[in-house]
Order: structure tokens, then C-alpha cells, then sequence
């Protein structure tokens, strides 16, 4: 995947009512390895990695890349949120040249259910739409998992299409800031 293209990273910490969304730091290092050990986490994202790896490949800094914010909540990593460029070779697209931005959010589990997700991802999607005007944002979640998908939609997601990848139903939806007249 390339990166996001002529944007200023990391950009400021982007405060919400309740969280700041931020670059990686050293003390966020457990909760990178706590998501991607996870299984409740990555039940729909290829199962959960070994502790034993993680704890070896991880580095000090972890996900300190353009694109990845972490959702910090009265100090402590909560979750993370990932802008992407979707990969060409894998289905799903809006663009003949495909390169979309894609959203991407893991939350640890004692974050679910309370809107941590939604307000985090309005934070970045503002700030996306900032940053790169115009440009249209892709979600891909299976249609199995309840609550991606109706994060999807309170984000204001369409669906585009629906196929079949990773032996499951994908929902692949697009989101654009930019309201159509009529």
C-alpha cells in the first residue's frame, strides 16, 4: 500500500468530547500487542496472533506510520484508527485505478459499546476530509460482524458492494464528505 499521499504526519493531536487521537508512543506498546493477541478483536480479522511473536516483533514504538492514529482515552491507548490506501489487488473498488483511502479501527474490548468507536472515527474522517478534500473514504468489514457494520452506517457509509474474500461476505461501502445536491 502507498501512503496517503501530500499530508503533514503526524498532524496535531485531534481532540473529541471524550478522546485524543494521536501518534504512537512507547507506553502504547502493550495495548498493540493486547489488540492483535485478541481474540475477541480479531475474530474477524484472521484470529488472534501469538502473545510470544508479538512480543518479539513488536517494536518499542509501535504503529508509528501516516495513517495510524492512536484512540487515547484519559491517557491510556483504547483502540487504534488506520487511514490506508485500499490494495489494488484485493476486490473492492470505486476508482478504475483503485488506491482509495480505506478506514480501518480495532478497539480493546472494555472499550466496546460506548461510543468510543463512532466519535473516534468522525475525528479522523474530519480530519481526512481536511486534509485531502474531495476524496472519497472505503470501509470493508463482513457482513458477520454486527457492530462494524453498524458503525458503518452511523458514519454515513453506503453500501457499493458485497463479495466473497477471506471465505466470507465482505461489505465494502464508500463515504464522501461531500453532500449531493437535489
Amino acid at each position: 500500500m502507498t501512503g496517503l499521499g501530500p499530508v503533514a504526519w503526524p498532524p496535531a493531536p485531534i481532540g473529541t468530547e471524550r478522546l485524543l487521537l494521536r501518534e504512537s508512543e512507547a507506553r502504547d506498546r502493550a495495548a498493540f500487542i493486547e489488540l492483535f493477541a485478541s481474540p475477541e478483536v480479531r475474530i474477524y480479522l484472521g484470529g488472534p496472533q501469538s502473545r510470544e511473536e508479538l512480543e518479539a516483533a513488536v517494536p518499542e514504538v509501535p504503529g508509528r506510520r501516516p495513517g495510524l492514529f492512536v484512540v487515547d482515552l484519559d491517557g491510556a491507548m483504547i483502540g487504534m484508527i488506520t487511514l490506508d490506501r485500499r490494495d489494488a489487488e484485493r476486490p473492492g473498488h470505486i476508482r478504475p485505478d483503485a488506491g482509495e483511502a480505506e478506514l480501518g479501527y480495532v478497539f480493546l474490548p472494555e472499550a466496546w459499546g460506548r461510543g468510543y468507536a463512532a466519535e473516534g472515527c468522525a475525528a479522523a474522517l474530519g480530519w481526512f476530509v481536511g486534509a485531502l478534500p474531495g476524496e472519497p473514504v472505503v470501509l470493508c468489514t463482513q457482513t458477520a460482524n454486527d457492530r462494524s457494520m453498524r458503525l458503518a452506517a452511523k458514519l454515513g457509509f453506503t453500501e457499493v458492494e458485497r463479495f466473497e474474500e477471506y471465505g466470507a461476505e465482505q461489505w465494502f461501502g464508500v463515504w464522501s464528505a461531500v453532500t449531493p445536491s437535489g
